[in-house]
């Protein structure tokens, strides 16, 4: 994808009309609620040639030393149907992975909303149609300050005005009865790749030549959408961030936009739950107890799943430790599991199961061997003493092989 800087006529000034100017107009949001997936899904089926109104692309081009090296602001009609297929493609994968996971819903709280001035930035950014020269490039400073990427990137900045069909409780669509129109700002910030120069065949002229040195957008590794919509309306007290990779917080980078603290990353929180699980059974638990654990949060998941529900299953303190008691786990244990837990997570927090096991698959590790296998078949692993010695068996089936050699098994 080539961008190439055009610049875009006349500042317009924000209009901070959605909220009210004084403090004491301003209900405090009675409860807070995420976007689910189905309405992740509905902004994300925007993302199509004939489907949205964005009109124009703003960006920065950073180099490996954080230095902003150009700035583009270019028509998205100018782009060719393909080259706006692969632009649209990239904002589509800003919205894609696990609710939870990839995709974190954040909260402001309501003085931020009236008096913060990083929700004012992104309020301008979006009221002004990108048009903000001075917020804009405000928006970008943020970023590059505080994001942890290596390498080049591209920051992708566009601006939506979605006129919201209703829908009626079966669920039929009638593109004539919204009155809602959602506006919102979503950024992308791609990895850009450089190209080694090497030999390349060209069919049309029949002919080898060298392939210079290019660049190459790759899918966002991290972004954001604002506001969040929430229950098909304009939320402006959310947003939903995204990150590739779970195992980054990116804390500095919601600290500078969001004046918050990020929520635990996935990989964080299933490190986190296996390190107070295990100090919880105190070192006696058994295979058969730690995996009819797991086996009971993935029939859970399958359950939800099969609900269709958009929200994503979650479970607090209380609903883990009573898991861990009907699979047997000592009711001590399962108490001093729900306090680990409460002083790890959060008195009030509640975690997705999907982020803290391994829903499809079992994985069983001793000193340099792990042997994992499909989660349907945890029963064929047991655990014995022979003679004093550990061991964990597997019961085999026919066809055992060695290094792809069949081998026999003999009593």
């Amino acid at each position: 994808m080539h961008f190439p800087q055009l610049s875009l006529p006349g500042v317009a000034e924000a209009c901070y009309t959605d909220i009210p100017p004084l403090w004491g107009l301003i209900p405090s949001y009675k409860e807070y609620s995420t976007m689910n997936e189905r309405e992740i899904g509905e902004i994300r089926r925007r993302f199509k040639d004939d489907r949205n109104a964005i009109g124009s692309i703003r960006g920065c081009y950073v180099n490996e030393l954080k230095h902003i090296v150009s700035q583009f602001n270019q028509p998205l009609s100018m782009l060719s149907e393909d080259e706006r297929d692969m632009f649209l493609g990239v904002l589509r994968k800003t919205l894609s992975g696990k609710l939870g996971k990839n995709l974190l819903p954040m909260e402001f709280e309501t003085q931020q909303v009236a008096y913060g001035e990083e929700h004012k930035l992104l309020m301008t950014v979006r009221d002004s149609a990108l048009k903000d020269d001075s917020a804009v490039e405000e928006l970008f400073r943020r970023i590059v300050e505080t994001v942890e990427l290596e390498g080049s990137y591209l920051i992708l900045l566009i601006q939506d005005s979605y006129d919201v069909p209703y829908r009626g409780k079966d669920g039929s669509r009638q593109d004539d009865g919204g009155n809602e129109v959602y506006r919102y700002i979503m950024c992308s910030i791609c990895p850009v790749k450089e190209t080694k120069p090497a030999l390349s065949y060209y069919m049309r002229e029949n002919e080898f030549h060298n392939r210079q040195m290019n660049h190459l957008v790759s899918p966002p590794a991290l972004g954001f959408l604002f506001p969040a919509f929430d229950e098909r309306s304009t939320n402006l007290y959310g947003a939903l961030f995204y990150t590739k990779d779970t195992k980054a917080s990116q804390e500095a980078m919601w600290s500078e936009l969001f004046r918050c603290q990020p929520p635990m990353p996935a990989q964080a929180q299933k490190e986190t739950f296996q390190t107070i699980f295990s100090e919880a059974l105190e070192g006696q638990g058994s295979y058969e107890v730690v995996e009819g654990v797991h086996q009971q949060l993935r029939e859970m998941m399958e359950v939800h799943k099969e609900s269709h529900e958009p929200e994503p299953l979650t479970l607090n303190h209380g609903e883990m430790a009573g898991v861990l008691r009907s699979c047997g786990v000592p009711a001590h244990c399962a108490e001093e599991f729900g306090r680990k837990f409460q002083e790890a997570f959060g008195e009030e927090t509640a975690i997705n199961p999907a982020n803290v096991i391994q829903p499809k698959q079992v994985e069983v590790a001793a000193a340099d061997v792990t042997v994992r296998l499909p989660a349907e078949q945890s029963d064929l692993v047991s655990t014995r003493v022979i003679d004093g010695v550990k061991y964990i068996l597997i019961r085999a089936q026919d066809g055992v092989q060695v290094n792809g050699v069949d081998i026999a098994i003999e009593e």
